[in-house]
């Protein structure tokens, strides 16, 4: 592809889901500047034809759009306000962490006087879905900053603008508030045929094509059912998510009592199984019914 005529762009935070992201990108033709605190994990981005900075400033100083993607709102904001006094004017700043609404609504506020526009789009689908560029993109924002920005996100997913700042981190929080507690009820379905004496394996199949079926039961049931807790989406980062789900019940009045379960479930995992699966909820519940355990494989983890 011909890429004078795309929109130079600096990507900040080469993770496991800023690598893939960033690497599609780069494929599509975009003129891209990946900058990481530990250098040599966007060393890779670098036979794709991507450019390591080894400065913030380096990265950002002459980007058309700046992509973050962090470990969470604090760290965005410390980021955004260390690159902030070298983002030109004109500059689309797209955080593509998830943090909380406030923390995306302070992060505009911070830009605005530099003139700097800003999107929050957080995503969902994984790994796989990143690498894959079919990611769920939740966008908050303006219609003109997301159309200027949807041919990017194309590359990376499916696009939605879900309305104005803060609206994105709110979406995803709702995609984590199912998404976490269908993994947790899953765990716990299988937990149950288990010390039933059903073979879990068989009701899986049994109750896939029904009401039951979803993604999740699919990718997440065969994980517990080959206890594969090799990172995918982290129990940290579901942690975190509901942390902010319960933060942005609070600030809306809402008491949300099934969320606030899983929430004490994840959390409960950091101490052990942080970098695991979370699928490895299933360990959870395994932890709190002595004796249950999901099969006689060995945890991968």
């Amino acid at each position: 592809m011909n890429n004078r005529n795309l929109p130079r762009i600096a990507f900040v935070g080469i993770g496991l889901m800023g690598l893939p992201m960033a690497g599609r990108l780069v494929k599509a033709g975009y003129p891209l500047v990946a900058w990481n605190r530990t250098r040599e994990k966007a060393l890779p981005l670098e036979p794709l034809g991507a450019e390591v900075a080894s400065t913030l400033d380096e990265a950002v100083k002459s980007a058309d759009m700046v992509i973050t993607m962090l470990e969470a709102g604090p760290v965005v904001e410390s980021v955004v306000q260390s690159m902030s006094s070298v983002l030109r004017e004109g500059t689309l700043l797209i955080d593509m962490s998830s943090t909380k609404q406030s923390e995306a609504r302070e992060i505009r506020q911070m830009l605005e006087p530099r003139r700097v526009a800003f999107l929050d789009a957080p995503v969902s689908g994984g790994v796989v879905g990143a690498e894959a560029g079919t990611l769920a993109i939740m966008v908050g924002g303006t219609e003109k900053d997301f159309q200027r920005a949807r041919p990017v996100f194309e590359v990376m997913g499916r696009p939605t603008l879900v309305g104005p700042t803060g609206s994105g981190q709110i979406a995803k929080l709702c995609n984590q508030l199912i998404v976490g507690g269908t993994v947790a009820i899953v765990a716990e379905a299988m937990l149950l045929a288990q010390a039933g004496g059903a073979d879990p394996e068989a009701m899986r199949r049994a109750i896939r094509g029904g009401f039951a079926e979803s993604r999740i039961l699919e990718l997440h049931g065969q994980r517990m059912l080959d206890r594969n807790f090799k990172p995918g989406g982290q129990i940290k980062s579901q942690a975190k998510d509901h942390a902010n789900i319960m933060a942005a019940a609070q600030d809306a009045h809402l008491q949300l009592p099934l969320t606030a379960l899983v929430s004490d479930l994840f959390s409960g995992l950091l101490t052990d199984h942080a970098e695991a699966d979370q699928a490895a909820a299933l360990l959870a519940l395994e932890k709190l019914n002595e004796g249950i355990r999901l099969g006689t494989r060995p945890d991968q983890f």
